[in-house]
């Protein structure tokens, strides 16, 4: 049975303070590390945007629509035209660094959307969204993007930025782009206030390095995706290697008793993500070595996670992404579900 976090932890990006300075005042190391990561950088506003500042002019054709995300000197204009129609709206904020690719987020009448077109670093170039692929635009605005409804604005919008949802709902202007420390660690504003007024039972947060595997699954999952969240979709096959906690919790090898599979036993939450494959064999051999009398491979015994997490090229995401889905990977044999 797959278990609950405590209420506390299922409501994300509580209102809190707008930035996370409060916590630098006595985590200094954990911030600073922090600020560097990719996550602290999961959103951007357009006049920081390095992509959009060094691609002034981005196009794409899809069809009859042509999409241009022009710079003016602050701001990026997604422009769409088929024929003598013409859609044009300022982008609010980028999503993503760009390492896979980057996402837009635009305000239209009333509404939160998603830029149909995301920038890709390979091949430097606008192409349709991952989400979007498969499907036609019926009309100019749905060529633009597509609407969010409000619990999918405070979800997406949520897991890039911090601050700036309450209540299921998002509040553009408490918006702070990147992740933060109140995104995973909750109501850091009451914590902070707590300590510096000396009320130890109110300054209490949860401990997040005592869960285990499935709640720091969980944890992960509220963006990264739950094994739940993917289960319903229905989705299947190589689009859900994208989505960590769901391909690790279906490793054979995942045991929801034992921390040393969980998420944080191989990337420090708070650092930069680790990129020497050698530098993981270490977390393998915490379990599998011949002292604790487990399985070994007999093939080799280092660069474990690049025959047994391999990277798949996923179609229309120009980026191979690891698979955290531990196993045997043979040559040839189609990606598990």
């Amino acid at each position: 049975m797959r278990s609950a976090l405590p209420a506390l932890l299922l409501l994300p990006y509580l209102a809190a303070a707008s930035d996370d300075s409060a916590c630098g005042a006595c985590h200094s190391q954990q911030a600073s590390h922090f600020r560097a990561t990719p996550m602290a950088h999961a959103a951007e506003t357009v006049a920081t945007c390095d992509i959009l500042k060094n691609h002034p002019d981005l196009q794409f054709q899809e069809g009859s629509y042509h999409t241009q995300i022009k710079r003016e000197g602050d701001r990026s204009i997604i422009t769409v035209t088929r024929g003598t129609e013409t859609f044009t709206v300022p982008i609010l904020w980028a999503l993503g660094q760009g390492k896979a690719g980057q996402t837009y987020v635009f305000q239209y009448d009333g509404a939160m959307y998603e830029s149909r077109v995301s920038f890709y670093n390979t091949p430097a170039a606008l192409d349709v969204t991952i989400g979007d692929i498969g499907t036609k635009p019926q009309t100019i605005v749905e060529a633009a993007g597509r609407r969010l409804e409000p619990p999918d604005a405070a979800s997406c919008v949520g897991c890039h930025t911090n601050g700036g949802v309450s209540g299921a709902m998002l509040h553009v202007e408490s918006v702070v782009p990147g992740v933060g420390c109140q995104s995973c660690h909750g109501q850091v504003e009451r914590h902070a206030n707590a300590v510096r007024a000396g009320n130890v039972a109110a300054a209490k947060l949860p401990h997040l390095g005592d869960l285990g595997p499935e709640d720091m699954a969980e944890l992960c999952g509220r963006c990264h995706r739950t094994w739940a969240q993917v289960a319903l979709t229905g989705m299947r096959g190589p689009n859900t290697v994208r989505f960590q906690p769901y391909r690790l919790t279906n490793s054979k090898c995942y045991d929801v008793e034992d921390k040393r599979i969980r998420c944080t036993a191989c990337h420090d939450p708070h650092g930069q993500i680790e990129t020497n494959l050698a530098s993981y064999d270490s977390k393998c051999t915490a379990c599998h070595s011949t002292v604790l009398n487990a399985k070994v491979c007999s093939v080799a015994r280092d660069n474990c996670v690049s025959c047994h997490m391999p990277k798949i090229d996923l179609p229309g995401a120009h980026h191979k992404f690891t698979d955290h889905q531990i196993r045997i990977a043979r040559a040839g044999e189609p990606c598990p579900n």
